[in-house]
C-alpha cells in the first residue's frame, strides 16, 4: 500500500503507511498499533449500544414515575432509537474513509450526550411531553450509527487472517452494552449517583424512590472521556481515503445485498430482541421481575459473538451461518411453544431458556457473517476488475469489504425497529406475540436457504 518518504510511516495520527498484509510489517509494528485502535474503539462502541438501548429499560420504569403512556406507545419509544439508529447507519457507513478513523470515533462519541443529558433532565419533569421523548429516542439512533463506522474504521487495521476475530471482538464487546446498560441502569437508577447534582428521586406510590434521571447521566463521564481517548490514542489510515462516489460501487455489488438479508437475519435478530426482551417479558409473564433478567440475552450474544470469531475462520462463515439458522428456527418455535396461549398459563424459564439460546446463535451468526463478507470479495473483485493489479485490487477489496461490512449493519439494525413494532402489531391484533415469532422463524427458513444455496453447499458459486 502507499509508502511515504516518513520513515515512521506515520505523520502525526495519520498513518501513511499501513501494508497489514506484510508479515514482517505485520509482525514488527502493525499488529501494536492494530491492537491499540481496537482497546480504544471497543469501550466507545459499548457505550454507544449503552445509550442506544437504554430506552429498553427507561419505558419499563416509566409508569411507575407517573409517565401514563399505553403499552403501544411505550413500544414506539422502545423501537424508534432502532429506526434512527439504522437510518444513520447508512449515512455512518461512508464517513470513515471521509473523515478519518480517529476523528469520526471522537466526534461520534461525543455526540451521545445530547441524548444521555436529554433523558436525564427530560424524565425528571412529570410535564415532559410524549413528543419529547419521542425526540430524544429518535436522537439515541446516534448510538446505533456508531457501529457502522466503528466496524469499518477497525477493518482497515486488520490482515485477513485475523480479520473475522479482530471484527468479532469489536463487535462483540460492543455489543456488551446492551448488557451492560440492562444490568447497570437498574441499579444506578435506585440511588442518588450524583448527590444534588443529580436531581431529586422520583417518588414511587410504594413509597419508594427511583432517580431515573441516572438511565442518561450515568454516561456521561465515560462518554467525555471516551471521546478523548479516541481523538488522542487513536489513528487514521492515509489509503483508507476514498470519496463518497468511490465507496458507492458496494451498491452495484450482488453479494452486498445477499449480506444484508443474512446480517438481518443475525444481527437484527440479536438488536431488535435486545430492545423488545425487557417490554416482552414484562407483558407475557407480569408476575416475574424481568429487569433482573433482562441484561443475561444481550451479555450472550455479545460474548458469544466476541468468543467465536475463531470458528468461522477455521471452519468456513458460510458453514457456520447455516447452522447457526437452523438453529435458530429451532429455538424460536421453542419460544413460542413456552408461551401463555389460549388456556396455558406458559412457562417463564422454558420461554427464557429459549431466548438465550437464540441470543447465543445470534452472536455465532454475527460473526460468522462478518467474516464471510472479506472472503467473497476476495474472490468478486478479481472477477469483476480483472483489469487492476494485484496492488489495486488488493486496495479496492480492503476498501468495499470495509463499505459492505458497514453498509450490512446499517441495514440490519432495523431490526432494533421492527421487532419491538411487530410484537406491539401482534399483541394488538392477536393478543400475544406468537404470530411475530411465527414470522421471524419462516425469515430464518429464508435466510438458511440462501445461505446453503450461495455460499455453504457443495460447488457454492461463491464458496467461504
Amino acid at each position: 500500500m502507499a509508502t511515504t518518504d516518513h520513515p515512521s510511516g506515520r505523520t502525526g495520527h495519520v498513518l501513511t503507511d499501513w501494508r497489514p498484509e506484510d508479515p514482517e510489517f505485520w509482525a514488527g509494528k502493525g499488529k501494536a498499533i492494530a491492537t491499540r485502535n481496537l482497546w480504544i474503539s471497543i469501550p466507545n462502541l459499548l457505550m454507544a449500544f449503552s445509550v442506544w438501548m437504554v430506552w429498553s429499560v427507561v419505558v419499563a420504569k416509566m409508569p411507575a414515575i407517573g409517565f401514563d403512556f399505553s403499552v403501544g406507545e411505550r413500544f414506539w419509544l422502545a423501537a424508534l432509537p432502532g429506526l434512527s439508529g439504522a437510518t444513520l447507519r447508512i449515512f455512518y457507513s461512508f464517513m470513515i474513509p471521509i473523515f478519518g478513523g480517529r476523528r469520526w470515533t471522537a466526534i461520534a462519541t461525543a455526540s451521545l450526550l445530547l441524548p444521555a443529558l436529554g433523558i436525564g433532565f427530560a424524565i425528571q419533569d412529570p410535564e415532559t411531553s410524549y413528543t419529547t421523548f419521542l425526540i430524544l429516542a429518535l436522537m439515541c439512533g446516534f448510538g446505533g450509527g456508531n457501529f457502522a463506522s466503528s466496524m469499518a474504521n477497525i477493518a482497515y487495521f486488520y490482515p485477513k487472517k485475523v480479520k473475522g476475530q479482530a471484527l468479532a471482538m469489536n463487535a462483540g464487546l460492543g455489543n456488551l452494552g446492551v448488557s451492560v446498560m440492562q444490568f447497570a441502569v437498574p441499579l444506578v437508577i435506585t440511588m442518588g449517583v450524583f448527590g444534588a447534582l443529580g436531581g431529586a428521586p422520583q417518588e414511587l406510590s410504594d413509597g419508594g424512590q427511583l432517580w431515573l434521571q441516572n438511565a442518561g447521566f450515568i454516561w456521561v463521564p465515560f462518554l467525555i472521556a471516551g471521546s478523548l481517548a479516541a481523538w488522542f490514542g487513536m489513528n487514521d489510515i492515509a489509503d483508507a481515503k476514498a470519496s463518497l462516489g468511490q465507496q458507492m460501487t458496494i451498491l452495484k455489488r450482488y453479494h452486498n445485498w445477499v449480506m444484508c438479508v443474512l446480517y438481518i437475519g443475525t444481527f437484527g435478530s440479536f438488536i431488535g430482541y435486545s430492545a423488545g426482551f425487557p417490554l416482552l417479558m414484562r407483558t407475557q409473564f407480569p408476575d416475574v421481575d424481568a429487569l433482573q433478567f433482562a441484561f443475561l440475552g444481550p451479555l450472550v450474544g455479545a460474548l458469544s459473538r466476541a468468543g467465536t470469531g475463531w470458528v468461522s475462520d477455521r471452519f468456513g462463515g458460510g458453514r457456520v451461518t447455516f447452522w447457526v439458522f437452523l438453529g435458530m428456527i429451532v429455538a424460536v418455535l421453542g419460544a413460542v411453544w413456552f408461551l401463555p396461549l389460549g388456556d396455558s398459563t406458559g412457562n417463564f424459564w422454558g420461554f427464557f431458556a429459549c431466548f438465550m439460546a437464540l441470543f447465543f446463535l445470534t452472536g455465532v451468526g454475527n460473526a460468522s457473517t462478518f467474516q464471510m463478507i472479506p472472503s467473497i470479495m476476495k474472490q468478486e473483485i478479481p472477477r469483476l476488475e480483472p483489469q487492476l493489479d494485484g496492488t489495486h485490487s488488493q486496495r479496492m477489496i480492503e476498501r468495499e469489504s470495509a463499505a459492505i461490512i458497514a453498509f450490512t449493519s446499517a441495514i440490519a439494525a432495523y431490526g432494533a425497529f421492527f421487532i419491538p413494532k411487530l410484537y406491539g402489531t401482534s399483541i394488538d391484533a392477536t393478543g400475544g406475540p406468537a404470530a411475530a415469532l411465527y414470522g421471524f422463524a419462516a425469515f430464518y427458513v429464508l435466510c438458511a436457504g440462501v445461505t446453503w444455496f450461495y455460499y455453504s453447499r457443495k460447488n457454492a458459486p461463491v464458496p467461504c
